[in-house]
C-alpha cells in the first residue's frame, strides 16, 4: 500500500549513532534536570526562559532531543520529551523536566513534598529513521525489542514509545497495538500498513 510520508527532520547518516557522554556530562545533565524540576514544582511555572545556573560542556550545548521521565518508588510520575532536536540538548532536558512535572496530562502536577522521592531518568534520542516496510508482518519483523523506540504518524494522530517500554510490552504486535492506542487510533491500525513508522535509539541516564 502506498504511504504518503510525513516530512520530519531526519539525518539518516546519524541514525543508530547513540550519543556517548562522559560521566561528568551525564552528571551535568542530571543536575540541570533536578534544578529545573525543583524550580518548576516550587513556582508552579514551566519558565521557557529559565537558564541552567551551571556551566556545561560544548557538546551539551549542541541541539539534541530528549525525554525526561519521573518515577516515585518505580512508578511512573510523568514523562515529556522531544522527538526531534530543535534546541540545545541541555535546555531541552531542562524544559522537558519542567513539563514532565507540571504538564503530563496523565497525572496531577508534582507537589513540593514529592520532590525528595522523585527519581529522574533522561533519554537522549538518536535522529528518527523512517522505517520502510511492505506490510504489517514485515513491520513487526523489523522492530528490535529493547533496542528501538518507535514513533508512528497517521494523519493527525501520532505517538511515541521509548525503548524502555519493551520491558512492559515485550511482544512487537502488542507494542504496536499500545502505540496505536496512545495515538488515539484503533489498536489494529498498524495492520493496514499505511502508518509512517520511525525508529530511534536512546542513551539513558538515571539518578543513583
Amino acid at each position: 500500500m502506498q504511504r504518503w510520508h510525513t516530512l520530519l527532520p531526519m539525518d539518516t547518516t546519524q541514525a543508530e549513532t547513540v550519543l556517548e557522554l562522559t560521566p561528568e556530562e551525564e552528571k551535568q545533565l542530571l543536575q540541570v534536570a533536578r534544578q529545573a524540576l525543583e524550580t518548576a514544582v516550587r513556582t508552579g511555572v514551566a519558565d521557557e526562559t529559565w537558564v541552567p545556573p551551571i556551566e556545561v560542556s560544548e557538546r551539551l550545548m549542541a541541539d539534541g532531543a530528549s525525554f525526561v521521565t519521573l518515577h516515585i518508588d518505580g512508578a511512573l510520575r510523568g514523562c515529556v520529551g522531544s522527538a526531534v532536536a530543535h534546541r540545545p540538548l541541555v535546555l531541552d532536558v531542562a524544559h522537558n523536566a519542567m513539563r514532565a512535572a507540571l504538564f503530563d496530562p496523565r497525572f496531577e502536577p508534582v507537589q513540593p513534598d514529592e520532590l525528595p522521592h522523585i527519581e529522574i531518568e533522561i533519554s537522549i534520542l538518536t535522529p528518527l529513521k523512517l522505517l520502510e516496510y511492505r506490510d504489517a508482518e514485515d513491520l513487526l519483523a523489523q522492530l528490535r525489542p529493547h533496542v528501538d523506540g518507535v514513533m508512528i504518524i497517521g494523519g493527525f494522530h501520532r505517538a511515541l514509545l521509548l525503548p524502555q517500554t519493551w520491558e512492559l510490552i515485550p511482544e512487537p504486535a502488542e507494542f504496536m497495538a499500545a502505540l496505536c492506542r496512545k495515538a488515539g487510533l484503533p489498536p489494529d491500525a498498524y495492520l493496514e500498513g499505511d502508518l509512517d513508522v520511525y525508529t530511534f535509539q536512546v542513551h539513558t541516564i538515571c539518578e543513583e
